[in-house]
């Protein structure tokens, strides 16, 4: 039997041109060290406990999704809730301001259905731990005062603001009340050898009257431009304003029949004026002190008796734009607008002195175009302006 079979046929022919040829070869290692290295990548990340970010890479980060509808507020209060520790909303509209700078969240209103929040700054593991931490002793030592705070937080869930602010002998804490000493200093509004001493002051009074150290710095920004013991306006005078009066704020620090004398007083002097301002005000058995409440016993304490956060307060006289709703001062004082407004105040006055004192330590050359040798003070102003620029405030 004859065959005819071409050989040919039992060939497969392929042309396979030298460049192809490498170009594939190339690919192929590249796509293999890609996957390499992201396996290297995630397992380093997963390994890592100390990661600041709420993602699936660290689920023992608290976390949440932003749903469609969601508030940056209601998503603390139902979180708080959730915890057992309900709030209220200005004690919420306060931590929402925490979770929005932990998130690097320059404006809290703005958040978008999907984003993933960090949560952690509603957890205060560290008062439990002092609490087991320092179980004898004395009874007037600050760590004391301290853990005692957060006892009685723990029996009022309303007190949850404050104990996360509850002060600790450490730099590192109470920002604004730091930043707003380093300028008073700077001004001369306070020696820069007294300054600890006026730090330490604070957080006694912080405990006492149960308020956030860096609340009392809000405060002073607004009123006293950041603890000016000589600010005055010819009716009202010192670091919180004593006003005129026999039943104004003068009297009650005992300069009634000389309101204007207070201004011979430094700032540590007029702390304890204050403190007896607070106790004629009956700050000291308010309980926890959130940031309004401290603001309107300096400005009106009658005013406290309104709790609504958006209710219009009987407010005499004209007050700082800041404090108005929308800073429209034909509309109404309320408490979410003071709480508003003391936060931006303090955002505006410190970024400027930051921005100043970066003009001076960096001087800006004569030419506007970025050159190496401006280019490192123009990056850490733009930090610093990310930073302050958290229309947090609070």
């Amino acid at each position: 039997m004859n065959f005819n079979i071409d050989p040919k046929a039992l060939v497969k022919t392929g042309f396979v041109l030298p460049n192809t040829a490498s170009m594939t070869a190339r690919q192929t290692v590249e796509a293999h060290a890609l996957r390499t290295g992201f396996a290297q990548t995630l397992a380093q990340l997963q390994s890592k406990t100390g990661v600041n970010s709420s993602t699936i890479l660290n689920p023992k980060v608290p976390s949440v999704a932003v749903q469609d509808g969601d508030t940056l507020s209601a998503i603390v209060k139902r979180e708080m809730q959730a915890m057992g520790k309900p709030v209220s909303h200005n004690e919420a509209t306060r931590l929402a301001q925490d979770v929005a700078r932990a998130n690097g969240i320059s404006n809290p209103d703005r958040i978008y259905p999907g984003q993933r929040l960090n949560l952690s700054s509603l957890s205060n593991p560290t008062d439990t731990a002092a609490a087991k931490a320092t179980p004898n002793l004395p009874a007037n030592s600050p760590a004391t005062a301290h853990t005692a705070l957060s006892m009685n937080t723990a029996a009022n869930p309303k007190a949850v603001s404050v104990m996360r602010q509850a002060p600790v002998q450490n730099a590192a804490d109470n920002p604004v009340l730091q930043k707003t000493l380093d300028r008073a200093v700077a001004k001369g509004f306070i020696p820069a050898e007294e300054r600890q001493q006026v730090y330490d002051k604070i957080l006694t009074m912080s405990r006492t009257y149960q308020f956030a150290p860096d609340d009392f710095a809000r405060l002073t920004l607004m009123e006293s431009d950041g603890m000016n013991p000589k600010a005055t306006n010819n009716r009202c005078h010192g670091i919180i304003q004593f006003c005129d009066g026999p039943d104004r704020g003068a009297a009650s620090a005992g300069f009634g029949s000389n309101p204007k004398a207070i201004l011979g007083h430094s700032v540590l002097q007029q702390l304890d004026m204050v403190s007896k301002y607070f106790d004629e005000t009956g700050l000291r058995s308010g309980g926890p002190t959130s940031l309004d409440d401290l603001y309107l016993t300096v400005l009106t304490p009658s005013a406290r008796r309104e709790k609504a956060p958006d209710a219009s307060l009987n407010i005499a006289g004209s007050q700082a734009p800041h404090l108005y709703v929308n800073r429209d001062k034909s509309a109404p004082i309320t408490r979410n607008s003071i709480m508003q407004g003391l936060y931006q105040n303090a955002l505006e006055r410190l970024g400027k002195h930051d921005h100043s004192l970066l003009a001076q330590n960096n001087p800006a050359p004569a030419s506007a175009l970025i050159t190496p040798s401006n280019a490192v003070s123009r990056a850490q102003a733009l930090r610093i302006g990310a930073y302050l620029n958290q229309d947090y405030v609070r």
